[in-house]
């Protein structure tokens, strides 16, 4: 697509490690934003996370930062700690926003910032709403979603491996950030705003009843593959595979039950038991016994008999995949929402750009090596000659400028 970028002239600090932050950061980058990510030298915790590629390159890393830039300064050197604030009051009408989940660090807090920028917008990602610590994986642990989760018959928790609270505190504070900057144009005033991990779980399970449902009375049991309060399941095929079958409307149903030949055992069933298959709450009650019936039809069948007499009508339904199927299979080069680039460190790969498709989308870019444009950013947005830059790394203030590699494509 063409046009200026949604977020052109908007520019964001973001001093991160792990998920959240970083993702709430990108998310604004790939919009269009300047996103400026700020590591210690060496890179912060993060930077060498698995999965790695063959060089030792963290896949994770350069994930979650793409189209950003890369400074690096020594968070203990105090003309380090200065040159942050520098940053945030020069960096136009547009900047002055920070983005971090950095913990205890006076000099990267509201006050401190306000004191140089009075319009600064600052939110800071924390674990529980005190302030004190926690990660996606105990937040997971503690709000009750492990003990959901699995077979029927499995009495320890279940884990699963997307970390779901972080990714929805990432969105929220891109969410955050420019409601703050919405505000800020409107009345000249910034914004101190703190979004805590284990709130957006809270708030996302409260949303979608759970917390509702407990408050009532009621104890979610663990029902495997099924959903919860209609119809879908896991079904094994002919040739070795599992497909997921999903009705969530009476029409799914119906045309599920008339591609399958089974609207007249259907039919029965309803009326020996009494039930009304278009209703979900029906559905989910006799679920075993609808599944019995649907099991062997599937079993008798090829994924690929399957979606020739499925596709086409209203049943949701999918192949079960590995990454690796659709790494290899022509899925990520046939979606436009994927573009290749050459990722320093990795090599050339399909990499997605955002999601949201509209007027200004630009294709994927490759996250900057640690510390490429220390250089480029100090004497752009500082205003520092060259010789005050290279001068400042042999002093280990900051991070020697790399090169930066790669390119959209």
């Amino acid at each position: 697509m063409t046009g200026a970028a949604p977020l052109d002239g908007l520019t964001v600090l973001e001093i991160s490690s792990f998920v959240a932050a970083p993702l709430g950061g990108m998310t604004l980058a790939q919009l269009g934003a300047e996103v400026i990510r700020i590591d210690p030298i060496g890179g912060a915790a993060d930077h060498t996370r698995w999965p790695l590629a063959p060089s030792g390159t963290s896949l994770y890393w350069t994930g979650l930062n793409k189209a950003k830039k890369s400074v690096t300064l020594n968070f203990r050197d105090p003309e380090a700690q200065r040159i942050v604030a520098d940053l945030v009051a020069a960096s136009g009408p547009g900047g002055g926003i920070v983005l971090t989940n950095a913990a205890g660090r006076p000099w990267l807090g509201y006050d401190r910032l306000r004191a140089v920028r009075p319009d600064v917008i600052h939110l800071q990602i924390q674990g529980r709403h005190d302030g004190s610590a926690a990660v996606d994986y105990t937040v997971n642990a503690g709000i009750g979603f492990p003990l959901v989760t699995g077979p029927e018959e499995h009495q320890g928790p279940v884990n699963h491996v997307l970390p779901a609270w972080d990714i929805a505190c990432g969105l929220y504070a891109a969410v955050g950030l420019l409601a703050a900057d919405r505000r800020r144009q409107r009345t000249g005033e910034g914004s101190q705003i703190t979004l805590a991990l284990e709130d957006v779980a809270l708030a996302l399970a409260g949303n979608l009843g759970f917390l509702a449902e407990a408050q009532l009375g009621e104890s979610r049991p663990r029902i495997g593959n099924h959903l919860f309060g209609g119809f879908a399941r896991d079904f094994a095929t002919a040739d070795g595979e599992r497909v997921m079958v999903a009705t969530v409307s009476a029409r799914h149903f119906a045309d599920l039950a008339a591609a399958t030949g089974l609207a007249g055992p259907f039919a029965e069933l309803e009326r020996l038991l009494g039930a009304d298959f278009a209703a979900d709450g029906d559905r989910y009650a006799h679920r075993e016994v609808i599944a019995a019936l649907l099991a062997p039809w599937f079993a008798s069948r090829t994924v690929a008999e399957i979606g020739q007499l499925l596709d086409g009508s209203s049943v949701l339904w999918s192949r079960y995949r590995r990454f690796t199927d659709l790494a290899a299979d022509g899925v990520l080069a046939g979606n436009p929402l994927f573009g290749e680039i050459d990722q320093p460190g990795v090599g050339t790969l399909f990499a997605p750009a955002s999601p949201l498709a509209q007027e200004g989308r630009a294709g994927p870019a490759p996250a900057p090596p640690l510390g490429a444009d220390t250089a480029a950013v100090l004497t752009g947005l500082l205003g520092l000659s060259a010789q005050e830059a290279a001068a400042l790394a042999d002093q280990g203030v900051v991070g020697g400028a790399g090169k930066a590699g790669g390119g959209h494509r």
